[in-house]
Parts: C-alpha cells; sequence; structure tokens
C-alpha cells in the first residue's frame, strides 16, 4: 500500500462558537445550583460527584470540539472524526446525566409534553432503535459529506447525536424517578445489544478496499496515513475502542450491583432494613403494595 506524503500539523486557533458555547453552559448550571441552594437553603441541592461529572461533560466537550481533535476530523482524518463522535456519543451523554441533579432536569424537562416525549423515547427499546439508526445515518457517506462540507450541518449532526445519546443512557442513568433506570441486569444485556449494532457500519469501514468518503481521499494526507487507511483504522476504533468502553460500564453495573447484593444479604441476615428496600417501596406502583 502507498503511504501519502505527510503534511505540517495543523496550526493552533481558537475556536470561538466552542468556547462561547461550553462557556454559557457552564454559567447556567452554576447560576441554577446557587438558585436552587437559595430556594432550600441548609439542602444539599448538588452533590460534588456532580459536580464533577458535569465538568467532566465540558471538558470532554471542549476536548471534542476544539483544537486539535476538530481541525483534524474536519480536514485530514476520518478516523478522529469517528474519535470525536465517540467522545460524545458515549462520554459526554453519560457524563451529562451523571452530573445532573434530579431538580435540575425536572426544570428543564418540566412536566407536560417534553417529559412525556423524552420519557417515550428513552425506553429500553425505543432508546436503543434510535440511537443506532442516528448513529447508521451518521455515517452515511452523503450525511459525511455534507457536514464536513457544512459547518453549520456538522454543528447540528453533532447537537443530533448528543441528544440521541442521552436519550440511549437514560435507561442505564436516568436523574428522575418519572424516567426510571431498569434493573441492573437489563442495563448489562441492554449494553450488550448495543456492543452489535456498530459492527454492521464497523465492518464496512474496515474491510471495504476503497475509501467510502470521497470527501476525505482529497484532503492532505497527515502524518503520511492513505485515505483507505485511515478509513480502516475509524472501523476499528468504532467496534474495538466503542465496544471496550461500553464491555467497561457493563463490569461497573455488575459488580455495583453484586455490592448492593451483598449488603442486602448481610442486612436480611442482621434483620435491618436497607435503603435499597425502602427505594423499592417508595418507587413501587401503588397497585403493587
Amino acid at each position: 500500500m502507498t503511504v501519502a506524503a505527510a503534511v505540517p500539523f495543523p496550526h493552533w486557533h481558537p475556536h470561538v462558537d466552542v468556547w462561547a458555547l461550553i462557556g454559557a453552559f457552564a454559567v447556567l448550571y452554576v447560576l441554577s445550583v446557587r438558585r436552587e441552594r437559595a430556594r432550600r437553603p441548609g439542602e444539599a441541592v448538588l452533590t460534588r460527584a456532580q459536580g464533577w461529572c458535569f465538568a467532566g461533560a465540558l471538558v470532554t466537550t471542549f476536548l471534542a470540539s476544539d483544537w486539535p481533535v476538530h481541525d483534524v476530523a474536519e480536514g485530514y482524518l476520518y478516523s478522529v472524526h469517528m474519535v470525536q463522535h465517540l467522545m460524545l456519543t458515549l462520554v459526554v451523554a453519560l457524563l451529562l446525566l451523571a452530573g445532573t441533579p434530579a431538580w435540575m432536569a425536572r426544570n428543564i424537562l418540566g412536566r407536560g409534553r417534553t417529559l412525556r416525549a423524552v420519557r417515550t423515547m428513552s425506553r429500553p427499546v425505543t432508546g436503543l432503535i434510535q440511537f443506532n439508526i442516528v448513529l447508521v445515518l451518521s455515517h452515511w457517506p452523503v450525511v459525511v459529506e455534507a457536514t464536513v462540507r457544512h459547518h453549520p450541518l456538522h454543528f447540528v449532526a453533532h447537537a443530533v447525536l448528543l441528544v440521541s445519546a442521552v436519550l440511549m443512557w437514560m435507561p442505564v442513568a436516568s436523574p428522575l424517578q418519572e424516567i426510571r433506570r431498569i434493573k441492573p441486569p437489563a442495563q448489562m444485556l441492554y449494553l450488550f445489544l448495543q456492543t452489535i449494532v456498530p459492527t454492521v457500519p464497523a465492518s464496512f469501514l474496515t474491510f471495504n478496499d476503497h475509501p467510502l468518503y470521497k470527501i476525505y481521499a482529497t484532503f492532505p494526507r497527515l502524518w503520511g496515513i492513505s485515505a483507505l487507511t485511515d478509513q480502516q483504522t475509524a472501523g476499528l476504533i468504532m467496534k474495538i475502542v466503542g465496544g471496550l468502553y461500553l464491555w467497561v460500564i457493563i463490569a461497573i453495573v455488575f459488580f455495583r450491583w453484586y455490592a448492593s447484593e451483598e449488603r442486602r444479604e448481610v442486612a436480611e441476615k442482621n434483620g435491618v432494613l436497607t435503603w435499597e428496600d425502602v427505594e423499592q417501596e417508595l418507587l413501587a406502583p401503588p397497585n403493587s403494595r
């Protein structure tokens, strides 16, 4: 395989729109927390873990959307474009949910149509289907070409991907009782199923013997990586890195569930009522009590 001549790495320059957007979200978050603390003095309206998770979501968004990732993804390598998508859908979406307290989620969604729509779209089967449809469409050559050529369209595509990913993660990390998380064994099955569908587009990228995205074949060859090697690397990143990440989350869910069951067993032997028992009773439907 012929290796193309390398080109210089893109020079740093600020993406003011990214800085402004992330800054606006940070300010809104801080102001919302302060207002809630003023409304409920003495109460813990935000845990330290939630604050760190939201900060992590903003930092990861910045890394995925600013120099050098954005510049390399949009003008040189599709494999970096893939990394960008994985950061937004697998990391940022999950951290956003983990960093959003229930009261804030209720303020955002309200109690009417928006909440009902989110609850419907984030049910396990619906969430899985809608996310994978968006995922597959986002790798369709026509969509890729259009988003790379038109920056506003690229922003919209990333926004759609992120919203779709948040809905997909809801059954695992929802902060709301109104949109309840599924049981840990079901979470593990749900995430396992999520590792399967990306195999299809990943296989097309990895095993094709010619570049699928003509626009990336016209770009300068950063580090001398050919368009075909770049595409195949993107497929491997999608399947292996994305799959390993989900398996790590599955392992975390398993060990947390196992520890919870161990605590419950010990408490039952000692005749102690656990918080899990209280929560299960409080959240149970009225006709099941």
